[in-house]
């Protein structure tokens, strides 16, 4: 089944994002090339592509997990939630309908 892990940055969080983000990128690129991801990407901080040094609010994961505790447990071992980039996780499963 799909989930949807929906993550919401600390404030001012860009420096530990950039710390941290190959960790990250490492550990998403392993689901894209398990078949298992959807999309995946931050949320800017203000209306842009390319936010500059407003950074970013969070993050959307969509892939696909053997269960809700499964999706759970990857979600809460994500670098940027041990490293201090998020403050809050949510995983909720998600049905597609488009397209």
């Amino acid at each position: 089944m799909l989930y949807a892990i929906i993550s919401t940055d600390v404030n001012d969080s860009l420096s530990l994002r950039l710390k941290t983000r190959p960790a990250h990128l490492e550990r998403v690129q392993l689901l894209a090339d398990q078949g298992k991801l959807i999309t995946a990407g931050p949320h800017p901080a203000i209306d842009s592509d390319n936010p500059g040094d407003a950074g970013f609010t969070g993050s959307l994961i969509i892939a696909e997990f053997d269960s809700l505790e499964d999706a759970n447990v990857w979600a809460h071992n994500d670098p940027y939630l041990i490293g201090g980039v998020y403050h809050k996780v949510i995983v909720k499963p998600f049905k597609k309908v488009l397209p």
